[in-house]
């Protein structure tokens, strides 16, 4: 994707006014780029902003950026972002009109020889990168908030709970904000069994299609 205003990212931090309100996504993009409210920043190559238009009715949450993410800079451009452009593609759902973010945004990982491999981030991570992702969600003010997998119920919610126990039901967090729950697209890439892959991803394809009857009632009451 080319740099365009879907593509809300800042390259440096801004000069003046970094602990201001941000007025824009861009502008928060910037101070986000010069974050330290934790300790990933130390290790991370860049921050990873959410992507998307800034006028998204629906905000799209996952954990935190991977390898790829990480140095390119952009969310969900790896093999779980492909994964999901697929799914969306097949839910009937347009990647482009949703803004995509992550709980924490900054890639957490350990060496293994010189690969970098995942590592989950603690609830202390994702409650202080909680700060962006409510000034996001403040600048957007999206219609559907949708959490994949645990680390994005908490980011979203800021309190753990089960995927089990919230998938697949639309929630309605108040203040005209609806919120729905699934797994990370990264769960069904580490299954090995080929009939629970079809299963997991016949059920991760039913919860977008609510995404996209979501979105078609919006438009109407919209309109």
């Amino acid at each position: 994707m080319e740099k365009s205003e879907f593509v809300l990212r800042a390259k440096s931090p801004p000069a003046v006014g970094l602990f201001a309100e941000a007025t824009s996504l861009s502008a928060l993009a910037a101070q986000e780029a010069v974050c330290t409210r934790c300790p990933l920043y130390k290790n991370a190559t860049q921050v990873v902003p959410g992507e998307g238009p800034p006028r998204a009715r629906v905000l799209l949450i996952g954990e935190q950026p991977g390898d790829v993410e990480d140095v390119s800079g952009r969310p969900f451009v790896g093999p779980s972002g492909k994964l999901l452009d697929i799914a969306l593609e097949r839910a009937g759902v347009a990647r482009d009109k949703c803004f995509v973010t992550n709980a924490v945004k900054h890639f957490k990982f350990e060496l293994r020889g010189k690969r970098r491999l995942h590592k989950k981030p603690d609830a202390g991570e994702i409650d202080a990168c909680r700060w962006w992702l409510d000034r996001e969600r403040a600048l957007l003010r999206p219609g559907l908030v949708v959490a994949l997998g645990a680390t994005a119920i908490r980011g979203a919610l800021g309190r753990s709970e089960a995927v089990s126990r919230l998938r697949g039901d639309i929630i309605d967090l108040g203040d005209g904000v609806q919120f729905l729950a699934t797994v990370h697209p990264s769960s069904l890439l580490r299954l090995k069994d080929e009939s629970d892959k079809r299963e997991a991803w016949r059920g991760f394809l039913a919860d977008l299609r609510k995404i996209a009857r979501w979105i078609e009632k919006d438009a109407r009451a919209l309109d």
